[in-house]
């Protein structure tokens, strides 16, 4: 667009130029003025398509409300008008200028003058001319009566006497008789034509003017001189005589102006109608010219603003990067550079701002990992007693995702009370660190004991409290069960010994007595006796069960089909009193187990469940088998009465029962088969009534 402009402004000025120049050449301006008013009123089309196009451009730009359209049209309409007006003002007096200069070309007064001018050197010139015919004439009477062979003598006399510059005698077919000059130096004279010759003998004579202003005017006089006899020759006599140089350029200038006017005013509307084209097309090359230049002129001063606006709303929008600038060294330009040397410096800020966010998010989030994979439930508090993050392992230790909990102070739990208490009294110790020993339920409602830690956070931190606890169920169970596998080794080993001499010898009593007593006694000593038998084997029965629970072998790990072994142990039981309902998933992957050690979990589980389905009326035991993740699980349930509350705590404890006869050895046993088995049991009681085991087991690699 710049280019093109600059472009037809120089062929403008060019053209204005040529046109000018034209409109002072006649010859140049009879010649070039058309082709040149042509190529002008082109190039003045060009500039207005230019204008009109970029009042096209402005207009879309204002319609689309493109920031600085406003200030463009703003700036266009005051060069515009500053263009414009002057233009304007010039072009009026210039045309007025023009065409009273033209008309005062042709005013009367100056016509006169020219045509009294012209008339004046025309009288002149016959003046001169009528006086050398005059004395041509004399001397063509005094050469007329002279003889022939006279006449070349007193040519020269008569020319002398008459004061004529040149005389020359000749016959009449063209031929020198005789000449006489009034110069040494002309050798030859000037003949006249052929048809001059014949019109001058035919009649009075002829009178010519012959050249021009430059080469000189001559005044040619050619009279007959009669023959002296009537069948003499008729001979021609030819003066010349020169005009004065002053008088003939004075002619010849008059002649020339006087035509030159005479052409003028012929052309005189076809010149003001020119005139007036040329001033009109320089007005309109000049408005058109200044009208596209304001539009660069306005866009070149709010390119800048522009270039700001642009940036200020990428700021607004969070765009730092790097803004176009101005490569003027105007205010403007550095106004531009400023602004993006300041958005570079923001973006090299927010670039290490978002390098330190990055690095606190990875070692916010490598926290959040490492506390997301810790078995350790950890929750953490502010200084107001509210909770604000609880990792995964407190969620699955306690069962409940805590999310009623998040932002709440520990006086409003409804649940986990025990929890809420230990750490309140923890958090308020002054010492920092504490350690308490809790039981309590989990969301599950399965009991649980939990050994917390807690500290006190500094208060650069905000303050607060931080409380890492673990669910140590299983190691006081396991400790538990250690304990009791210690107790139960020691009392079969001493136990065992005593039962069967105690035994051999209430029999020998019974042997030897049995035939000296009679009635009663012999009555009571048999009951005596086999009650002290009946009461033996029931210890070696005790003992035996407490022998197997302490001296359980390791088990041989194989893969096993878990619902095969649930089949096979479900076959004892097809006379139970019991409704037996089985839900075994279909390919279920195969467990990692020994076959004898979970034959008798499932035996001792189904067998449970008979007996606690003993003064039911519908009694009912449902097993079910389904995958779960990496292990499977096996789940028996009854419609009996559940297992008491005081009962779940230590339901895996030796001697722990609700059977009359039972030792309470039956779960002890299998706690410890899932245990060996890496394995996992659990206890709950089912709604609306009865009780569940769950039993989840690796599967085989």
């Amino acid at each position: 667009m710049r280019i093109l402009l600059i472009v037809s402004a120089a062929l403008a000025a060019i053209l204005l130029f040529l046109l000018t120049s034209a409109s002072a050449n006649t010859a140049l301006f009879a010649g070039q003025y058309r082709l040149l008013l042509g190529f002008t009123a082109a190039v003045a089309t060009t500039l207005f398509g230019l204008v009109l196009w970029q009042l096209r451009q402005l207009w879309r730009e204002h319609r689309a409300e493109v920031f600085g359209s406003r200030l463009k049209l703003r700036l266009m309409l005051m060069f515009a008008l500053m263009a414009v007006g002057p233009g304007v003002l010039v072009y009026a007096v210039s045309l007025q200028f023009a065409v009273k200069s033209i008309e005062s070309w042709f005013d009367v007064r100056v016509d006169k003058a020219l045509e009294g001018g012209l008339t004046l050197g025309r009288n002149a010139l016959d003046y001169l001319l009528a006086d050398l015919s005059e004395k041509g004439r004399a001397m063509a009477l005094d050469l007329g009566d002279a003889s022939g062979v006279a006449r070349p003598g007193q040519l020269n006399r008569l020319r002398e006497q008459a004061g004529v510059q040149a005389a020359t005698l000749l016959s009449a077919g063209g031929q020198v008789i005789a000449s006489s000059f009034a110069e040494r130096a002309t050798l030859l004279p000037d003949l006249p034509s052929p048809a001059q010759l014949r019109q001058a003998r035919q009649g009075r004579g002829l009178s010519t003017v012959e050249g021009d202003a430059a080469t000189g005017l001559t005044l040619r006089v050619l009279l007959p001189v009669a023959a002296l006899t009537f069948s003499g020759e008729t001979q021609v006599l030819q003066l010349s005589q020169a005009v004065p140089a002053s008088i003939a350029t004075s002619a010849e200038s008059v002649q020339a102006v006087y035509r030159d006017y005479q052409e003028l005013s012929l052309a005189k509307s076809s010149l003001k109608w020119m005139y007036t084209l040329t001033l009109t097309l320089a007005l309109l090359l000049s408005l058109f010219a200044a009208i596209a230049l304001a539009f660069l002129l306005a866009r070149r001063l709010s390119a800048p603003l522009s270039i700001l606006a642009r940036g200020t709303e990428a700021v607004a929008a969070g765009d730092y990067s790097p803004r176009e600038t101005v490569s003027t060294r105007d205010e403007l330009g550095v106004l531009t550079q400023s602004f993006s040397q300041m958005t570079r410096q923001i973006d090299e800020a927010r670039a290490q701002a978002e390098k330190s966010r990055a690095e606190t998010e990875a070692a916010r989030a490598y926290l959040e990992s490492v506390l997301g994979n810790l078995s350790t439930g950890v929750l953490a508090f502010d200084a107001d007693s509210r909770l604000r993050a609880a990792n995964d392992g407190a969620r699955a230790i306690l069962r409940d995702d805590l999310a009623d909990a998040l932002k709440q102070p520990l006086n409003a739990w409804i649940r986990h009370l025990e929890l809420r208490d230990a750490i309140a009294a923890g958090c308020s110790e002054q010492s920092g660190v504490w350690q308490r020993e809790i039981e309590m339920q989990n969301g599950a409602g399965v009991p649980q004991a939990l050994l917390l830690r807690g500290s006190r956070l500094p208060e650069a931190s905000g303050g607060g409290c931080v409380v890492v606890f673990d669910d140590i169920t299983q190691l006081i169970a396991a400790q538990r069960s250690a304990a009791w596998g210690e107790v139960a080794r020691r009392l079969a080993h001493e136990i065992k010994n005593p039962l069967t001499p105690i035994q051999l010898s209430a029999e020998r009593l019974a042997h030897k007595l049995a035939d000296k007593l009679t009635g009663a006694e012999r009555d009571m000593l048999e009951r005596s006796t086999q009650t002290i038998v009946n009461q033996v084997e029931a210890m070696k029965h005790m003992v035996n069960d407490f022998r197997d629970y302490a001296r359980m072998p390791p088990p041989q790990l194989g893969a096993l089909d878990l619902n095969a072994l649930v089949e096979e142990v479900l076959g004892l039981y097809e006379t139970s009193r019991a409704s037996v309902t089985v839900d075994l998933a279909a390919g279920l992957p195969r467990v990692a187990g020994d076959a004898a050690q979970l034959r008798q979990v499932i035996h001792n589980l189904v067998a449970n469940a008979e007996d606690a389905l003993s003064e039911t009326a519908e009694p009912e035991i449902r097993i079910a088998t389904r995958a779960e993740g990496r292990g499977a699980v096996l789940s028996v349930s009854d419609n009996g009465n559940g297992f008491p509350k005081e009962i779940l705590a230590r339901a895996f404890e030796p001697y722990v029962t609700t059977k009359a006869k039972g030792t309470g050895l039956g779960l002890a046993i299998v706690k410890k088969i899932v245990d060996e088995h890496h394995g996992q049991i659990e206890i709950a009681n089912a709604a609306p009534r009865g009780a569940q085991v769950r039993i989840r087991l690796p599967l085989a690699a």
